[in-house]
């Protein structure tokens, strides 16, 4: 049977001016779908994002595409606030939300239909980093690719699939009735859309991988993103997080080294097979797939591991795009009314 495919709404939130931001939100218009409108969402009307948007807004006024000013007071989460009222005025019961700086290739909504109507509750998908222009931006497409990517499309294999946030596909009867409200229970939007979906016996599924352009990125810039993923993670899902203290090669590397000295064997002979075993199927996989590839940003990437992790525990704010999240000031009601009658107990 042809696949359906039913009208759409894709909301973009905004929020500043990203090196790609013309590319990301034009790819947006050269989608090849039949029925769908664009909805842009800005909070602030003096973010520097908003020329851009009602340039591109006229330069394609055969598409029904608007702009939405304004924010929500949903929770803490800027981004959710922002592209709520993307959902309220969706004219379509199938709503994308799309980050800003994913690029939509032409067949991006064919590919959420498809992997939706494959059985899936709500359809998500990583982005794969591209076009780095500097070592740091290697780094970061290292974490993206062949670890996140590639860990998070072994898992949705297994039948355990969760959603991110670059792109979320869903029915609008899945978040009627307070499901706005349910996604703001968390500090992420993808961790709440997962426990929400698993809650109701249903799947998330992942379409794409679907392209970011890097561009230039600093060394703080990407330890500050890699940061925030951790600490959310360990927010969200903590005991999937406390797994990912035997992430990466020094673990294993770690206990090769612990047997082979209870067998009084040379060590140091192994290095060069161990590295070479561990990053031949990376390397592979990068090469078949024409993502970016760097042995030394590689290496960067798993020597940070470890302290991301230790990194993810210390904290519990996190900052996007300079707003301040899970701050101590915003902790759960739950947790402030328990501390007031632990200090007023006789």
């Amino acid at each position: 049977m042809p696949m359906a495919r039913p009208g759409i709404t894709v909301v973009r939130p905004l929020c500043g001016l990203e090196p790609f931001s013309r590319e990301t939100l034009k790819s947006t218009f050269h989608i090849d779908y039949p029925d769908y409108e664009v909805l842009f969402c800005v909070a602030e009307e003096q973010d520097p994002i908003l020329p851009l948007a009602r340039k591109l807004v006229a330069e394609y006024a055969d598409r029904r595409a608007r702009i939405l000013v304004g924010k929500d007071a949903l929770g803490e989460n800027p981004k959710l606030n922002n592209m709520a009222k993307g959902f309220r005025e969706a004219r379509h019961d199938h709503i994308v939300f799309v980050d800003s700086n994913v690029f939509t290739p032409h067949d991006y909504l064919n590919q959420l239909v498809k992997t939706l109507e494959s059985g899936a509750g709500m359809v998500s998908a990583p982005p794969i980093g591209l076009a780095p222009q500097s070592f740091w931006a290697e780094v970061e497409c290292a974490f993206l690719n062949a670890y996140q990517a590639r860990m998070q499309y072994a898992v949705d294999t297994l039948g355990f699939g969760f959603a991110q946030g670059k792109t979320l596909f869903f029915r609008r009867e899945d978040l009627a009735h307070g499901g706005l409200a349910k996604l703001a229970a968390e500090p992420a939007e993808d961790a709440a859309a997962t426990k929400m979906m698993h809650a109701k016996g249903r799947r998330v599924r992942l379409a794409g991988p679907f392209p970011q352009l890097i561009g230039q990125r600093s060394a703080r810039q990407v330890w500050m993103r890699q940061v925030r993923w951790a600490r959310l993670r360990r927010s969200t899902f903590p005991l999937h997080y406390a797994a990912e203290c035997l992430a990466g090669p020094i673990p294993p590397f770690l206990a090769l080294l612990l047997g082979l000295s209870l067998l009084q064997v040379n060590a140091s002979a192994f290095l060069p097979a161990f590295l070479m075993l561990w990053y031949s199927p990376e390397w592979i996989l990068s090469r078949a797939a024409g993502w970016p590839r760097s042995l030394s940003a590689s290496l960067i990437r798993d020597l940070l591991l470890p302290v991301l992790f230790v990194a993810g525990w210390a904290g519990r704010s996190v900052e996007w795009h300079g707003h301040r999240i899970g701050s101590p000031r915003t902790a759960p009601a739950k947790l402030k009314s328990l501390v007031r009658k632990l200090r007023y107990t006789p």
